[in-house]
């Protein structure tokens, strides 16, 4: 994805970043809030065939979110609240764009829909209906109990908001026309504020204070896509990659990085773009994916999915194709080398752990650590079939499945509550 957008790129650029802002902003934030949080009943949500799951680690039962709103196509799980009862939703209506409209003209403006949701009552109420900016707004990030940080793509245009949770008040957090931020994070104490900026300078990582202010750029370099952000236990670092996307236009690989929240610092963790970065999974039945991006163990560790040496991915970038499907990627299982495995990597020494071993043909991805510290979570997916989620101990000792999602399709973006 070059920095340097002519017409025709800067089409391919939307398609890209809204999708994996969509992703990056409903199903993998608010991860530093959690850990602060104390631990509770261990619980993960997770997606399957456009529905959310829950799963209950106490006796393994698996449940999916039955919610019944009229005009409502898709549902995602967006942030958790600081109880650890109550999670964000979004919805989207029928898309409005499909074939013959371009998609960066037709997508946004496809209204979207927050909401809060108790996990146990069942309870739903619409967020955000008041002082409604556009159609398109999508929940970014939760600032304790009465702020959320909303994406909002308006006239083709991405910005963040502070809004109140019924939406009014609504001040800038970015401003319009600098680029698309997303991949946001919080920091432990919930004052800072990390996200990185698809711009057309290239993708750069910053950290500001929870308003907005005191912005302090942490990575930038227009021949480097630096992307996805997450805080340090002791909120003094930043992690995110690196992806050499001149080399890499379908974005399969990275290096991991790290940068002082506070600027004056950045520091490449890996060699040879080690991480696996644009997940991409399944056959043409159960193919899906969206962007890895690396967590923390509690103790301070870099928690990512390595790829093995050589490997090659099944679902390979169509280089210089038309994307007609927002995928882009071609089915060559035979194709397919190696796979890759997760991994705690010392930031200090450079000392890498194994949590799972490297199997031919089986991709290890999306990883996390409980706010307890006990268990660890990821997802599996051999070349060719859909993810299934897995969790072992913390050490990744005892690896056991949890679940394939619906008639065993593939479940994916497990997140803990």
């Amino acid at each position: 994805m070059s920095p340097t957008l002519g017409a025709r790129d800067a089409l391919q650029f939307d398609r890209r970043t809204f999708l994996k802002a969509i992703a990056a902003a409903s199903l993998a934030c608010g991860h530093s809030a959690l850990a602060a949080e104390p631990a509770r009943e261990p619980r993960l949500l997770f997606t399957s065939r456009g529905k959310t799951g829950v799963v209950n680690l106490n006796d393994g039962s698996v449940r999916y979110l039955e919610l019944s709103v009229p005009n409502q196509a898709t549902w995602q799980p967006g942030p958790a609240f600081p109880d650890g009862q109550r999670i964000i939703l979004l919805s989207m209506e029928p898309r409005r764009d499909g074939p013959g409209k371009p998609f960066d003209e037709y997508y946004t403006q496809t209204p979207t829909h927050i909401w809060s949701y108790h996990l146990d009552s069942g309870e739903l109420t619409e967020l955000c209906t008041r002082d409604r900016i556009a159609p398109f707004v999508t929940p970014a990030l939760l600032i304790g109990d009465e702020r959320l940080l909303v994406q909002v793509v308006k006239d083709r245009v991405g910005q963040i908001f502070s809004v109140r949770l019924d939406g009014s008040d609504p001040v800038p957090f970015t401003k319009a026309g600098e680029g698309l931020p997303y991949g946001l994070s919080l920091s432990p104490d919930q004052k800072r504020v990390a996200y990185h900026l698809a711009s057309p300078e290239g993708y750069q990582v910053w950290t500001a204070d929870s308003d907005g202010g005191n912005r302090i750029s942490v990575a930038a370099d227009p021949s480097h896509l630096y992307f996805g952000t997450n805080w340090s236990p002791d909120g003094k670092w930043v992690n995110y990659v690196d992806c050499h996307y001149h080399t890499d236009p379908g974005h399969d690989w990275a290096d991991v990085c790290v940068g002082r929240a506070l600027g004056g610092e950045h520091r490449v963790l890996t060699k040879d773009q080690a991480m696996w970065f644009a997940a991409s999974y399944g056959n043409e039945k159960t193919r899906g994916g969206g962007s890895n991006v690396p967590g923390w163990t509690p103790d301070g560790g870099v928690l990512f999915p390595r790829r093995s040496p050589g490997a090659q991915v099944p679902w390979q970038y169509r280089v210089g194709q038309a994307d007609l499907d927002h995928f882009n990627r071609a089915f060559q299982p035979e194709e397919a080398k190696g796979g890759s495995q997760i991994v705690r990597l010392d930031p200090n020494s450079g000392a890498i752990t194994e949590f799972t071993t490297f199997q031919d043909g089986v991709w290890d991805f999306r990883s996390s650590v409980s706010a307890d510290g006990k268990q660890l979570v990821f997802c599996r997916a051999a070349t060719g079939e859909g993810p299934g989620i897995w969790v072992a101990d913390a050490d990744g000792g005892n690896p056991r499945l949890v679940t394939r999602g619906i008639d065993d399709l593939g479940a994916d973006h497990p997140r803990w509550v």
